[in-house]
């Protein structure tokens, strides 16, 4: 909702800037005191009574209140901006220049009109002439009429159209309208406010697994299973065809993870198409190249991908999954590099369109609604889990609000996990069955099932709502990082924080909670069980965009809008992948647009800057405009992203002393390969959270004193990856906080030993470590060698290039006790034998990689790894064999080879003998051959540079 979001952001906004050690004397305390109670008051109104989007008029108010917050926020941070770019200009200290807004006590022409000449300037839109005392007014005006609404218990007078927060006098001459409705409105809100769910803060634990349970879709699986195991050898497409929200993609994923898994076909891959489709990136999905932005892929032509994919498939048995198909055009442009090599490979084609799933034969597998008794046990798994069941006084009023659903799936599993997360009383169920029909928005597309998962959002607590909006910024079908997904939320100021979470940990509990009520979906998980990756389905995602737009929470542009009423857009989305179009910049037909009081743009392609002055959040694909222009002009920024683009140079870029302006920078990240040199000033940016760039290079701090407590970064959580960093005390103490650290130190850095690597016991709270040495030369026992010491904190540990000894890395073991990823990488292991024969071990390692190694014999027992899940082994070619105790570990689940030994390879296939043998079904062995990437290196030589001979 548009209205706490506002109220949130202004609430941390107006301590930003009070706890700032630059800025807090910029607003007179009296004022901002004044303007917080009121803000307090609005957002307890907000959390404790918002209404659930039956009401217009209720829809009418919290507009307003959204109205005079983002009022308030702009008269805040335009005076903020222009005292920053007036004292840059003048050479003058901040400090110097902070005067009070507006005097809250006294308003004259004079203070109206002026602050310097400066403030008139910058107070473009909606009632930003009024100045803070104006905007107070309005607030507490609001807060005076909510507060006669309490004490009267007049809950029908929320819902009145004429309440302004320009003039509450008005009510009166509203009073007869709202009259008839008071008896009905009270009882309806007396009833909600006693049956609505209570919702503490959500902790920040890691949410469940998803499964591959069925539940419903028992018949429709069985025959998929027949198509794909049947005994026709030659090529086979197989379509699903069923309305949004019926199952479709979640049957083709079942059955696409469990042939993963058995190793029937040789090639798994998975590519979603869309209603806009690029051709090129449809074949980058299916070469697995997951990571690649839309920019990426520029770097290759459809027809050489195209040749890569056919040359990857020849003569190999694969399964193709092409998911949400929406035109035979599609089909017609890659369906010739499928090979049919005639040994029983498969496509599976999913699509709404039943003229397009006729298009390949007669015999489609077609997703119906569910029938009542599927639709009842579906729900309940939602509702109430595997194990538990529906409480008897609740299963015929359960029943018919399941009814209501129409055996869609989609609808089900949403009024599920909603109702599942409800008080579960018999008086809040049948509340909720009379309103199921009612809709908050007006959805013309499938109106049935759209007006039901609406119900989804309406009933979301007012803390939820503009996250799960947020999401629609993030084209269809693709998979949201997490960690990029919780930083925008974070920037964009709508995460209310608490004394005892990090605002990020706050924004993992509410993704957790979307997951729980099935709004978003898992798409993968992290090393520490945490969602890395997830994504949303096509209907949902329609629902956050009109929602969005309705309440001008988003306003989202395409590739043919004039953008001249952008203005008073605060969010502006960019969301255009058509391929002709995608890797060109758009003029805007000529204009430079202005968008005044925007805090966000975010776009998939390349654009000129707008015209800016508030921005906050700055995420543009392929854009390859200098770092400068937006660093050194928009102060006001919180988040920058730059993400890599292929075919520029790498080089130096020297960041300006400049960005020591922007006063609340949290994120900053560079891919754009460029090696970063960061100015001394940015010790003094109290408020970054994440620095995230290729290769930076930092600068010695200043010494610090009693005076110079700005110079501790405390709120530091990521910083990667820094160049030859020496971790001195100095740089210790202004990093204590941070939780993941990579280092890389290259020829020209001072000894190991000067680099204080010593001191990262230092770092207590360091959950992730990456250290990697580049030609340096050999030393045996490097860590006695260097006296290195982790903290016990560490979770995850990456090396490269240290050359550890066999009792170097059972002192790690023995070290971390937390210790759950080990990455072993490039020249990390010295000499050729490992041997694990004493007592001790990784005693919580999950996960084990080892690569680039010339380890020879590898003696360990089970009880050396008692928890590992996971184990990688990437060109260990002279390795004999992976310790055959291994076949005994109950927690193993998978062990992938590339480019290993076969001796190694052929003990890896003994022990998914043997755990086949104990009953662990579900293990799997992938084994990747030198010889299949020797064919494949040869493949890409051909591409490149033509007919390739030896």
């Amino acid at each position: 909702m548009a209205a706490y979001a506002a109220l949130v952001s202004l609430t941390n906004t107006i301590d930003h800037v009070r706890n700032h050690p630059r800025l807090s004397i910029c607003l007179d305390r009296n004022q901002t005191e004044s303007l917080h109670e009121r803000v307090a008051f609005l957002l307890d109104f907000i959390e404790t009574s918002h209404s659930h989007g039956s009401s217009k008029e209720a829809e009418e108010l919290e507009s307003r209140i959204a109205s005079a917050a983002h009022a308030a926020e702009d008269v805040i941070e335009s005076h903020l901006v222009d005292q920053i770019l007036a004292g840059s200009n003048e050479g003058h200290d901040q400090r110097e220049q902070s005067v009070p807004l507006i005097d809250i006590q006294e308003e004259t022409e004079e203070t109206k009109y002026s602050i310097k000449g400066k403030a008139v300037k910058s107070m473009y839109s909606i009632g930003l002439l009024c100045g803070l005392k104006k905007v107070t007014k309005k607030m507490d005006s609001i807060k005076k009429k909510d507060a006669k609404v309490e004490e009267e218990n007049l809950v029908e007078q929320i819902h009145s159209g004429s309440i302004s927060l320009l003039d509450l006098q008005t009510v009166i001459q509203d009073m007869d309208a709202v009259k008839d409705k008071v008896v009905t409105v009270k009882e309806e809100r007396r009833i909600f406010k006693d049956k609505q769910p209570t919702y503490a803060m959500p902790p920040a634990t890691s949410s469940t697994p998803p499964t591959n349970t069925m539940m419903g879709f028992d018949g429709e699986l069985t025959r998929l299973m027949d198509a794909l195991l049947g005994h026709n050898s030659s090529l086979q497409i197989i379509p699903i065809v069923g309305m949004g929200g019926s199952g479709k993609t979640t049957l083709a994923k079942h059955v696409y993870e469990r042939f993963r898994t058995l190793l029937h076909f040789e090639v798994c891959a998975w590519s979603t198409i869309s209603q806009k489709f690029s051709v090129g990136e449809i074949y980058s999905k299916l070469l697995f190249r997951q990571n690649t932005s839309p920019s990426d892929t520029g770097r290759e032509t459809e027809q050489q991908l195209a040749q890569e994919l056919y040359q990857s498939l020849i003569c190999k048995k694969y399964l193709v999954i092409l998911d949400d198909m929406w035109s035979i055009e599609a089909w017609e442009q890659i369906q010739f590099f499928f090979p049919d090599n005639s040994n029983g490979s498969r496509i599976i084609i999913t699509t709404r369109l039943l003229d397009l799933a006729s298009y390949f034969g007669p015999s489609c597998l077609k997703m119906s609604c569910l029938d009542a008794d599927r639709s009842w046990k579906l729900f309940c798994q939602n509702a109430f889990g595997q194990e538990e069941g529906c409480p008897r006084e609740l299963e015929r009023i359960g029943k018919k609000i399941v009814e209501k659903c129409k055996g869609l799936p989609l609808s089900i599993v949403v009024i599920g996990g909603l109702l599942g997360k409800s008080h579960k009383t018999q008086e809040y169920w049948e509340y909720f069955a009379i309103i199921i029909g009612n809709s908050i928005l007006n959805l013309e597309d499938n109106p049935q099932s759209l007006d039901i998962l609406s119900l989804s959002y309406s009933h979301l607590p007012a803390h939820l709502k503009p996250c799960f909006l947020y999401v629609g910024i993030f084209p269809e079908d693709r998979n949201i990082h997490v960690s990029r997904l919780i930083k925008l939320w974070v920037a964009e100021g709508f995460i209310k924080p608490n004394k005892t979470q990090s605002l990020e940990e706050v924004a993992e509990g509410y993704l957790k909670d979307l997951v729980d009520r099935n709004l978003i979906a898992i798409a993968r998980l992290g090393w520490n069980g945490k969602i890395k990756s997830c994504n949303i389905h096509d209907l949902l995602r329609d629902l956050c965009l009109m929602a969005a737009q309705k309440e001008r929470f988003l306003y989202v542009m395409d590739l043919f809008d004039i953008p001249g009423g952008i203005d008073n857009e605060r969010r502006i989305v960019f969301d255009d992948l058509s391929p002709q179009n995608r890797y060109g910049p758009l003029d805007f037909h000529g204009l430079k647009p202005s968008a005044s009081v925007a805090r966000s743009f975010v776009s998939n392609r390349r654009l000129p800057l707008l015209k800016f002055q508030l921005l906050r959040v700055f995420d543009v694909e392929g854009n390859d405009s200098p770092i400068d222009d937006v660093l050194d002009k928009q102060v006001n920024l919180r988040y920058f992203r730059k993400p890599y683009v292929w075919g520029y140079e790498r080089f130096f870029h020297v960041v300006p002393s400049s960005i020591y302006l922007l006063w609340n920078l949290q994120t900053l990240i560079i891919r754009h390969g460029e090696s970063v040199v960061a100015p001394p000033e940015i010790w003094k940016m109290p408020q970054l959270r994440h620095v995230d760039c290729v290769d930076m290079y930092l600068p010695e701090p200043p010494l610090s004193d009693d005076q110079q407590d700005e110079s501790v970064l405390i709120n530091l959580q990521t910083l990667q990856t820094t160049m030859n960093l020496t971790l001195s005390e100095e740089v210790c103490k202004r990093i204590i906080n941070v939780k993941k650290l990579k280092i890389t130190y290259d020829r020209f850095a001072a000894m190991p030993y000067r680099c204080c690597l010593y001191n990262l016991c230092r770092l207590g709270k360091l959950e992730s470590l990456s250290c990697s040495f580049e030609s340096m030369p050999i030393f045996g026992g490097w860590l006695h060698f260097w006296s290195l010491t982790f903290p016990s904190s560490l979770k995850k540990l990456s090396l490269k290039g240290c050359y550890l000894h066999c009792q170097d890395l059972m002192i790690i073991g023995c070290w971390l006790p937390n210790l759950e990823v080990l990455n072993l990488r490039e020249q990390s292991i010295f000499g050729p034998v490992w041997n694990l024969l004493q007592e001790g071990g990784f005693l919580c390692l999950k996960s084990l990689k080892i690569s680039r190694n010339y380890l020879l014999h590898w003696n360990a027992d089970s009880s050396h790894f008692p928890a590992l899940e996971k184990l990688v082994l990437e060109d260990l070619v002279l390795l004999h064999e992976i310790p055959s105790s291994f076949g005994e570990m109950q927690t193993l689940r998978s062990i992938d080879l590339h480019r290993c030994s076969d001796s190694a390879a052929f003990s890896a296939m003994k022990i998914l003998e043997e755990q086949k043998s104990l009953g662990n079904d579900d293990f799997r062995v992938r084994v990747v051959s030198v010889d299949d990437e020797m064919r494949l290196f040869e493949e890409n030589l051909r591409r490149w540079f033509g007919n390739y001979t030896d």
